[in-house]
């Protein structure tokens, strides 16, 4: 019976096909561990060389090798231009910004396939060195699979040579490993970066020259890209980026379950791409279970310099950032009486749509840092459903026989249509998000890029979705809240004002608590756990919100052209151009999204006939903004916003320094309940931590009473970090942890926090795009939570509580005496500084139990002899516990009621500071023997 299921042709021709995605996933994993750099382009890096090489075998009749030989140099060389002029100026810029460049690389790469002359001999068949069909053993050998089985394993046993036993191998190795180091033996890492990107341009010319001769004509060679991509990025994901012989056996292996899927399933057209979607999220969960996912977060949006204070009360210095949006709303409205077309109507409306998809991709990416490479997908998910609900449907959901669901829907207006079918979409796009939560650094656009295929080639086309229509959806549309849409303009202004509703609506956001909180887990999510905000929760919420957006969007565009070909609209090709969009525009501003599709939609529309310019306005000009603007438009905006507030404020005389000699009423809280008698504010018993085979806390014990200062000290690597960290919940721990006579052993950090647990961390990076004001209203987001909807419905509740959170956040600053910094970003200021921003954000916690790691790391001197009364001042004021780790002696045992000494993660003395430092053990293990260390010391802390 297994016969049935499995043939030897089938696993013939799945093994063929598997090497050359095998063969593409080897160059993806070539440069990403040169350059730890997802290449969204590798695949479409050969479309060039192999379009070349089919126009010159068949247009020009050159001989095949010859020909073969001409693409394979030209798809090399363009591996090598894209690396020294696009690549190489980005090449210390964070890595999330090269992915992005990749996608528009990936565009031009197609762009240059297509600005080849058409091939017009008949036939268009793509030249192939064996044209004869062999049989042997049962198995039918085709020309174009006997060159794949020939050419490939040597191509792969040549790269695998290549990197274990050359010097380049061994240079490719060291830049990856620690490029400065590599440096300083003389290798170049831009060197060895060039080498591999024509390497990778070279391997993908073979390999889609292959696929192309496969697949015998000549008529849809820019379609092998994107389709062989994401095979190829399942492959290497599968080898962990890094394995070139897993990846190889990992695209054997990806082709020949597709073969059998195809053969089994003829039917369910597009299953495999959706069984791939399946096969990424279980790889790249247990590469993140293994570390071996990227961990590192960047943050690529522009820094936006908020409007000084003493220049808010000038009304058109306040209204700068709305002129723009006021102009561009009076050029919408007027647009559309000037210009009568039906069909410019229909564009405008198009611009519009993409406005609110943009949108979308501006919360997640932009706000929440997540690269998501699938929100046309959502919006064609929003599409059908509302496509769906306006016809009225029915539901029979069955597995095998067993009948799972059954539901019958009548037609439902198009209003609220849209609403429920974009409400559903937020939840499929949480779904996502929601499996992806373990995915780090730059994989989640692994996912996504396959979400988006899967939903071309598979869901679109399910019953569920498309109620059974062939090829194409209709979308009629008559009226919208009682309001005829027959008419192309009527219905472009009825998009308009929803349009104008939704940027509204995410401008308020983006002003709000939602987008703040956003940020910060973006920017820093250990510290965002720190001040009681939850990573899960917040990423979830960001792509809920997404979903929905690009659902409303996608269903607008969907009821412009009122008919939905399951093939042609959604596409992976149109979610690349979305990041296009916002990435031109502006990422992470609302103003940008909408500078984006003006650019990249109304710029084409005046060459209307043209293929190129659409291209150009993308690819082209994505990488040429990322090179020189990688801020986009809105970039330019608001360096003249800038400019103009710079020459107004010098004319402006110096405002006096605030001084403030009493508390702030945001510190004064209510009388806090006594602790039971005996009952500590922090309880640590026999807690251990383990990383791998390696013991970094063994067994120890300490206590916090309330209102004490406790000291930790000990050697590097002793593990007082660890076991604040273990305290905090950022690491798994046995053991016992209490807080205020509360287990919270089994809690995450997000939940500790809300106990009233305070902490500092070593780096003091706090949210690097956020101002310190921000950051205060972050930490202040523990007291009360910013609500989504009364946010984005303008409710004069929010704006109450909007107001006195900044209030609040302004005492704080001003007590700390940060009041010339308050505008400024956090990645701005010095370390000094930061550390006392630190320190207001656990006032603005009303924290009870504070947890410093090396509060005075990195500090001068005289900085860190202002800590003491600063940190004393501090505990007062709050009224709290303290656990501090500290290598400046003077300072931990003048502010230290008591004193824990750690050595290799145990506990060797305890008590007061004069015994702890009087003890031979911890002069043996820490102090030393140095007799006037230690009573120089001991008389600072006297």
């Amino acid at each position: 019976m297994l016969a049935a299921f499995i043939t030897r042709q089938a696993l013939f021709d799945g093994a063929v096909q598997g090497m050359v995605f095998g063969l593409v996933a080897m160059g993806i994993v070539l440069v990403h561990r040169s350059t730890s750099v997802i290449n969204m382009a590798v695949a479409n890096l050969g479309l060039f060389g192999t379009a070349l090489f089919a126009l010159l075998g068949r247009q020009y009749n050159l001989p095949y090798w010859l020909a073969a030989a001409i693409g394979l140099f030209v798809g090399s060389l363009l591996g090598a231009l894209v690396e020294t002029t696009i690549i190489r100026r980005l090449f210390n810029a964070p890595r999330v910004i090269v992915l992005v460049a990749t996608i528009g690389i990936a565009q031009l790469g197609m762009l240059l396939a297509l600005v080849l002359p058409d091939i017009t001999v008949a036939g268009r068949v793509f030249p192939i060195p064996i044209g004869k069909t062999y049989r042997t053993g049962g198995l039918q050998l085709r020309g174009p699979q006997l060159t794949i089985v020939t050419v490939v394993p040597l191509i792969a046993v040549a790269l695998g040579w290549l990197l274990n036993r050359t010097a380049l191998g061994k240079a490719v190795k060291a830049s990856a490993d620690n490029p400065d180091l590599a440096r300083l033996a003389g290798i170049s890492p831009k060197v060895v970066s060039t080498a591999v990107w024509a390497i990778a341009g070279g391997v993908a010319t073979v390999a889609i020259s292959l696929l192309a001769g496969q697949q015998g004509s000549t008529n849809s060679l820019t379609a092998l890209g994107p389709s062989t991509m994401v095979r190829a990025l399942v492959a290497a994901v599968v080898a962990g980026m890094n394995s070139l012989r897993g990846a190889f056996l990992a695209g054997i292996a990806l082709g020949v379950v597709e073969a059998l899927v195809r053969f089994n399933l003829t039917k369910q057209v597009g299953l495999f791409d959706f069984v791939i979607l399946l096969f990424v999220m279980v790889a790249l969960y247990r590469q993140s279970r293994t570390g071996g996912a990227e961990a590192r977060r960047f943050a690529y949006a522009s820094k936006v310099r908020p409007v000084p204070e003493r220049l808010r009360s000038i009304w058109w210095i306040r209204s700068l950032d709305r002129i723009g949006f006021v102009i561009v709303a009076i050029a919408a409205i007027v647009l559309p009486l000037i210009v009568t077309k039906p069909s410019r109507h229909l564009l405008f409306t198009i611009v519009l749509a993409l406005t609110i998809y943009a949108l979308s991709l501006t919360v997640l990416t932009g706000w929440a840092g997540q690269i998501s490479l699938c929100q046309l997908a959502f919006g064609g998910i929003g599409a059908y459903l509302t496509a769906r609900f306006v016809h009225g449907m029915n539901v029979d959901l069955r597995v095998g026989t067993t009948r799972l669901l059954k539901a019958g829907i009548q037609p439902l207006p198009f209003a609220v249509s849209i609403v429920l079918a974009s409400l559903l979409t937020a939840l499929v796009a949480a779904a996502i998000g929601a499996t992806s939560l373990r995915v780090r650094g730059l994989f989640l656009a692994v996912t996504t890029f396959a979400f988006a295929f899967a939903s071309t080639q598979y869901l679109y086309r399910r019953p569920i979705l498309n109620g059974g229509a062939k090829g194409a959806v209709t979308f009629k549309r008559s009226t919208i809240l009682g309001i005829d849409v027959t008419s192309q303009r009527t219905y472009y202004y009825v998009v308009l004002v929803v349009t104008a509703l939704v940027v509204a609506g995410v401008g308020r956001l983006r002003r709000s608590g939602i987008a703040r909180t956003t940020i910060a887990v973006r920017d820093n999510p250990d510290t965002s756990s720190a001040y009681t905000i939850s990573a899960t929760r917040t990423k979830l919420r960001a792509f809920a919100l997404a979903g929905f957006l690009a659902a409303l969007g996608g269903t607008l565009f969907a009821a412009n052209v009122q008919t939905i070909p399951t093939d042609r609209f959604f596409t992976v090709d149109d979610s690349l151009r979305l990041v296009s969009v916002v990435v031109i525009g502006g990422i992470g501003s609302v103003g940008g999204a909408v500078i984006g599709a003006i650019w990249v939609i109304g710029f084409p529309a005046l060459f209307p006939d043209n293929d190129i310019v659409p291209l150009l306005s993308s690819s082209l000009g994505l990488l040429l903004l990322l090179m020189y603007f990688p801020g986009g438009f809105v970039q330019l905006g608001y360096a003249l916003r800038d400019a103009i507030i710079r020459v107004v404020e010098r004319r402006l005389p110096p405002s006096p320094a605030k001084q403030r000699n009493t508390v702030p009423t945001s510190l004064v809280h209510a009388e806090r309940p006594a602790l039971a008698q005996g009952t500590p504010a922090l309880r640590v018993s026999n807690v251990s931590v383990r990383f791998g085979g390696n013991v970094a806390v063994n067994k120890a014990s300490i206590e916090v009473a309330d209102g004490e200062i406790v000291g930790l000290i000990g050697t590097n690597g002793a593990g007082k970090s660890t076991l604040m960290n273990a305290i905090s919940g950022f690491v798994p721990a046995t053991g016992s942890i209490e807080l205020f006579g509360t287990n919270v052993s089994k809690v995450e950090p997000s939940r500790r926090a809300t106990y009233g647990l305070g902490r500092t961390f070593q780096a003091a990076n706090l949210f690097p795009e956020l101002t310190v004001t921000e950051t205060m209203l972050v930490a202040l987001e523990a007291r009360h939570r910013t609500g989504s909807v009364i946010t984005t419905l303008f409710s004069p509740v929010a704006g109450r509580r909007e107001r006195a959170r900044l209030s609040q956040a302004s005492e704080i600053i001003d007590f700390l005496g940060l009041g010339r910094y308050a505008d400024a970003h956090i990645s701005d200021l010095s370390t000094g500084t930061r550390r006392i921003v630190e320190l207001a954000g656990l006032l603005a916690l009303d924290a009870r139990l504070l947890c410093l790691d090396e509060p005075t790391a990195g500090l001068a001197q005289r900085e860190t002899e202002a800590f003491g009364p600063l940190i004393r001042n501090i505990r007062r004021e709050l009224n709290a516990a303290m656990l501090v780790i500290e290598h400046d002696m003077a300072l931990i045992m003048s502010i230290s009621d008591r004193v824990y000494c750690l050595e290799a993660g145990q506990v060797i003395a305890a008590g007061d500071p004069a015994s702890v430092r009087n003890n031979p053990l911890v002069i043996a293990s820490y102090l030393g023997t140095d007799e006037r260390a230690i009573s120089r010391s001991g008389a600072i802390a006297t």
